[in-house]
């Protein structure tokens, strides 16, 4: 049942892969590194911007701790996917609990039709987890067939996929539909005075510092 509902993520995910693995290979890393970022880190968002600031001349130190940061919402999306699964056994919500990301959060902790058992999300990670990693592989074998124009446009299926996940909900509820309001006027006002990415990282953790007091725990769950 998970992988059923994650079919739509993974159709989406391999386009995001293959853009991630053309912009690593185009910023020095080889496709060993490439690939081996995918399996362990599995975060679309944190790869790229470790890719871009790689390619800028940031050193290790800077990328560990912009990726820390943007890393920080996994785990308020953690803890929510762990209360669904909290009469799980501990092993196996520990061996899961790396492979939440924003796709399989929203899906899992929104679907009505998804069960709250391990084995359910385990079927979301099968979805993302595989397609990702064969997506990158097949992006290091295409980096040089690809041209930059068609490269680039690639990476158009990240926010994409995010604006789909975010539909649904909003559609059912207007205090959903205002925090992600809010949350992009932030971000829009944010990028005036500070960087890109780090308006990212501020507006996702003011908005959702904010969800707390504009959406309730059990219209969050039903959306």
């Amino acid at each position: 049942m998970g992988v059923k509902a994650g079919l739509p993520v993974c159709i989406g995910f391999i386009p995001i892969a293959i853009a991630y693995a053309v912009s690593a290979i185009h910023s020095g890393l080889t496709p060993g590194q490439t690939v081996t970022m995918s399996v362990i880190v599995f975060a679309g968002a944190s790869q790229m911007a470790a890719v871009n600031m790689l390619s800028a001349g940031a050193g290790a130190a800077a990328v560990i701790f912009a990726t820390f940061i943007l890393n920080l919402r996994h785990f308020i999306m953690s803890t929510c996917v762990m209360k669904r699964l909290e009469k799980a056994p501990l092993m196996a919500r520990l061996g899961l609990s790396p492979f939440v990301t924003d796709e399989s959060f929203a899906l899992f902790t929104s679907s009505e039709a998804l069960p709250g058992s391990p084995y359910a999300f385990l079927g979301l990670v099968a979805a993302t987890y595989l397609p990702w990693v064969l997506g990158t592989v097949a992006g290091c074998f295409m980096f040089s067939l690809l041209p930059p124009l068609v490269s680039d446009s690639l990476g158009v299926a990240l926010p994409a996929l995010f604006i789909s996940l975010i539909v649904p909900g909003v559609r059912k509820s207007a205090r959903l539909f205002a925090m992600v309001v809010l949350t992009a006027a932030l971000n829009t006002a944010l990028s005036a005075v500070i960087s890109g990415s780090w308006a990212v990282i501020a507006s996702t953790l003011l908005g959702a510092l904010a969800g707390v007091f504009i959406v309730g725990e059990e219209e969050g769950a039903a959306a």
